[in-house]
């Protein structure tokens, strides 16, 4: 049976949509370009929100004291030893906020990553609040000669959990950043982390109605990770009855009743998190792999014969709410 989105698979997944867009398997090569963020240097905050942990995404290829073309060419040879060779590669500003600076040093260090011979686009992680008008006139100019994605960290849909993990911007924030990207006809997608304290699943289920109306071309979820060293794990020693913390089995189901009710067209890049087990103060997965967990969502879709969007209704109007 072929779904929605043109395959087999019961969601509609990031890799086909590459395979697709490209004509083959691409490889995201993480880049760490030197750039902070506003809750960081006192703008928004200090500290960083009360979760984050860079490091633990970051591969041990990425750093800052390598120009950006040396961390191309060290990331590739990381693949390529355990994945093999793609069919291209894709510069994936990850660390921090990759839209917080002047608009030249930005142009910098994309059209650095660009100029690799094995580049075949950029994909720009930033958060709601980094987002001005030039470099978006500037993103949408560079479209034309290359691919252009922008992920943009929401975490939450609730004012309360950005208030209470110090994110620094509200849900309106988000809502029009995400808006705004579209508008310049750029694909935007958007990061959830399911776990934050003070939510429950049926939080995470009521969003949905709001992240349908939104116009987003893909998206990330993650699991809660509680990190070594952050404020969160303080937070969790003091008061675990706050977090409502998944089980991977529990995890699988709720992602299959998730998916169930998500807009069809949306991509998904990812449907949990997976960090090295040294980085974490608590984990109940038992250091399972992301492939399992992928593998565990798609058998329960098949058994309940289900798939992305089988219950999506139409969204609501945002201008209404």
């Amino acid at each position: 049976m072929d779904f929605p989105w043109g395959d087999t698979r019961r969601f509609n997944s990031g890799s086909r949509f590459m395979r697709q867009h490209f004509g083959g398997r691409m490889q995201r090569l993480a880049i760490d370009a030197g750039f902070t963020c506003p809750n960081r240097d006192g703008t928004r905050g200090t500290g960083g929100c009360t979760y984050c942990l860079n490091t633990a995404f970051n591969p041990s290829y990425c750093t800052p004291q390598k120009s950006i073309t040396q961390q191309i060419e060290d990331g590739i040879l990381f693949h390529q030893k355990r994945r093999g060779t793609p069919y291209g590669y894709l510069a994936y500003f990850q660390a921090f906020s990759n839209t917080y600076a002047p608009i030249e040093l930005l142009k910098s260090k994309y059209e650095e990553a660009l100029q690799h011979t094995a580049i075949q686009g950029i994909i720009i992680a930033t958060r709601p609040d980094c987002l001005y008008e030039a470099v978006l006139d500037y993103l949408e100019e560079l479209q034309q000669r290359t691919f252009v994605s922008l992920e943009i960290g929401m975490e939450s849909c609730r004012d309360a959990t950005l208030r209470r993990i110090r994110r620094g911007h509200n849900l309106t924030c988000a809502v029009e950043a995400i808006e705004r990207c579209a508008s310049h006809h750029l694909p935007v997608g958007t990061h959830l982390i399911f776990g934050l304290p003070g939510e429950t699943p049926e939080h995470w289920l009521d969003d949905i109605a709001l992240l349908n109306a939104l116009p987003l071309h893909h998206i990330k979820f993650h699991q809660l990770q509680i990190f070594k060293n952050t404020l969160i794990e303080k937070e969790f020693q003091e008061h675990p009855e706050a977090f409502h913390r998944l089980t991977p089995e529990q995890y699988v189901h709720f992602m299959a009743d998730y998916l169930e009710r998500l807009r069809p067209d949306i991509i998904v890049d990812r449907l949990a998190g997976e960090v090295p087990p040294k980085y974490l103060s608590v984990t109940n997965w038992h250091h399972l792999k992301y492939e399992d967990i992928v593998k565990q969502v798609e058998n329960e879709l098949e058994r309940r014969n289900s798939w992305q969007g089988k219950c999506f209704t139409p969204p609501y109007n945002l201008e209404e709410k």
